[in-house]
């Protein structure tokens, strides 16, 4: 199989409206054929271009550079690329970021409010800014760089840390943040060391009064 042909075999694999990333396929090439980085990537773009010149995938579409998509035609027209995912690639896998604010404590039970919002803590962010208005969503840089590890410390402490910045309406708040942090495995000992370093007193005193609660919750 020529590399042309291993990049149309990829690209044929593909779902519909799922992004399709150049480097990626440039990836698997170099491990396929055991060639370089740079010769895969450019027999990539060369079949690529080639593949939309001629028109061999009709339902191949060019996003941006260096993202495709395949579409479906359907009565109403073309279906697009899903933003959802590009959104999620680009700013929380795999471990990028995370969902935090108001929508992430409804998810979790604190309140009935269900915001349109999402606001997303990721470390592709410098400031807070509205990222896509049609799905609404916000990002914002994390309060220290987020990965494997402290994803879910960080996530958590954002919800400690919001308590009295939302409308909590839930019977027993600290009983749920309890439940969520033995659920998920997490160590009081990190989310103190987390706390202490990069949020307020106030997430300090709330994750205190959880962790003294810990045998009343359990």
């Amino acid at each position: 199989m020529t590399y042309a042909n291993y990049v149309r075999y990829y690209l044929e694999q593909q779902i519909q409206g799922v992004p399709i990333y150049t480097d990626k396929i440039a990836a698997s090439l170099a491990v396929v054929y055991e060639i370089s980085k740079k010769k895969a990537a450019g027999a990539t773009a060369v079949a690529i271009k080639r593949i939309m010149d001629k028109g061999e995938l009709p339902d191949l579409r060019c996003y941006q550079k260096g993202v495709y998509y395949r579409t479906i035609v359907t009565p109403f027209g073309e279906t697009g690329i899903s933003r959802e995912k590009l959104i999620a690639d680009k700013y929380l896998l795999p471990d990028n970021g995370y969902e935090t604010g108001l929508r992430l404590l409804h998810h979790m039970g604190l309140t009935t409010q269900m915001p349109t919002e999402h606001l997303l803590a990721t470390n592709a962010a410098k400031n807070c800014v509205r990222y896509d208005s049609r799905l609404c969503v916000s990002i914002c840089p994390p309060r220290v760089t987020v990965n494997a590890e402290n994803k879910i410390y960080l996530q958590t402490l954002d919800v400690f840390d919001l308590l009295d910045k939302a409308p909590i309406d839930a019977e027993n708040p600290y009983s749920i943040l309890g439940d969520h942090i033995r659920r998920n495995g997490l160590q009081y000992e990190k989310l103190l060391y987390y706390a202490d370093r990069f949020y307020n007193r106030k997430t300090i005193i709330r994750l205190a009064h959880t962790a003294s609660r810990k045998e009343e919750i359990i």
